[in-house]
């Protein structure tokens, strides 16, 4: 019998070493009132900075992270953060998003798993893990958060508000409701509302944790090594890499190869693995380690309920909302959020009277391009935040 050394919760927790984390804890008097009517208690977000604030506070940057990411947008790996940040080499000293010139911010969102309050933080009651009490939260209740930690950094408005996937949708509820906080937003690779499709795949890798008996109906975090929800969240994890990458880069790299190239095709065994299945494990294996079961299911399911136009009539009166100049980016081989998505944000926002422009990432790595072509990503931001340096505050 095969033993597995994966914890219960790949989430952080105080007593682990905090790496670069800094932490904002909400007054105790001022919960967070929720979309669904609950309220949240005791809230922490963890956040990371870059560069320095300027005496006007006029320079700060806002970064969204996507799904799994976290706060750790720039830096090498490091106890307490064992993976470069996700966006290294487009944050920093001379990049893209120049830390010389820009105060960057990188929150870690509400419900996520490294340091902010999500399903894996101790009840302010109880003092045990939320767990299965943790309430459904939406891309907007994260917005709210993030607010916030603006306030309690004495932001007024940021001059950018950047995000990519999931990223790129709280950008696009800042513009809409908080208009008089941003000065520019640049969503890329994102939607105003969630597609019957997207919301699709999500549904099958919620189906999958669910049918995994060691997930014990969210409350598992007191289970012993190996005994936790892994198998459920890997092939979650698995499902959405498959929308991650296009098919001509699963081709390219893999092809039809066999993991054991001595297998003969005329006495191959059903469980027998091809190369692209070996990929497949690995990025399951991965998202384990550092991440939170509970946590991958209430932030997938804030992005399917993502819908701007929610409790605000038709779709235009919400985009009619956008006072800051927008740049949309979106990616050539996206079969997650196709471009076509993106061409929307820009198409309405100018029709309604706002200011977008759009650019395309020409890319065969599907949705992770804005993680992995960075040179193509960085461009275009770096030349819309000069382009707007001097902007007023949108009204």
């Amino acid at each position: 019998m095969v033993r597995h050394d994966y914890p219960a919760t790949g989430a952080w927790h105080a007593g682990l070493p905090s790496g670069t984390r800094k932490f904002l804890r909400f007054p105790a008097d001022r919960p967070i009132a929720l979309d669904n009517s609950k309220t949240l208690q005791d809230v922490t977000i963890a956040y990371e900075t870059w560069g320095e604030l300027n005496a006007e506070k006029s320079n700060a940057i806002l970064l969204c992270h996507a799904w799994t990411g976290d706060s750790h947008a720039a830096g090498s790996a490091e106890e307490g953060t064992p993976t470069p940040g996700w966006w290294e080499g487009l944050v920093g000293p001379d990049c893209a998003i120049d830390t010389k010139k820009w105060f960057v911010v990188c929150t870690n969102s509400l419900g996520g798993c490294q340091g902010s309050t999500g399903p894996a933080s101790l009840h302010p009651q109880d003092g045990l893990r939320y767990g299965s009490r943790f309430p459904v939260i939406t891309v907007r209740d994260m917005v709210r958060a993030q607010v916030r930690v603006s306030d309690m950094l004495g932001i007024d408005a940021w001059h950018s508000v950047i995000g990519g996937s999931m990223g790129g949708m709280q950008v696009l509820e800042w513009a809409i409701t908080f208009p008089h906080r941003v000065r520019t937003v640049v969503p890329i690779a994102t939607c105003f509302q969630a597609t019957a499709q997207q919301i699709a795949w999500g549904a099958i890798g919620r189906r999958a944790i669910r049918l995994d008996p060691k997930w014990r109906g969210g409350d598992y975090y007191d289970a012993a090594v190996g005994d936790g929800p892994w198998q459920g969240l890997a092939i979650a994890r698995m499902i959405a890499q498959v929308t991650f990458r296009s098919d001509n880069v699963f081709t390219d790299r893999f092809g039809r190869e066999l993991a054991d190239m001595d297998a003969d095709y005329n006495g191959l065994g059903l469980w027998d693995k091809f190369e692209v299945e070996n990929y497949l494990d690995h990025h399951g294996d991965k998202l384990i380690r550092r991440f939170d079961t509970n946590s991958y299911l209430i932030i997938g399911k804030a992005m399917d309920l993502h819908d701007v136009a929610r409790g605000r009539g038709e779709l235009r009166n919400a985009v009619s909302r956008i006072t800051a100049p927008v740049l949309s980016i979106g990616i050539s081989s996206d079969i997650l959020y196709p471009t076509y998505q993106q061409k929307q944000i820009r198409d309405m926002i100018n029709e309604v009277g706002g200011s977008c422009e759009y650019v395309e990432i020409d890319s065969p790595h599907g949705h992770d391009a804005f993680l992995i072509n960075l040179d193509q990503v960085g461009k275009p931001i770096a030349e819309f935040l000069e382009t707007h340096k001097l902007g007023e505050r949108a009204s």
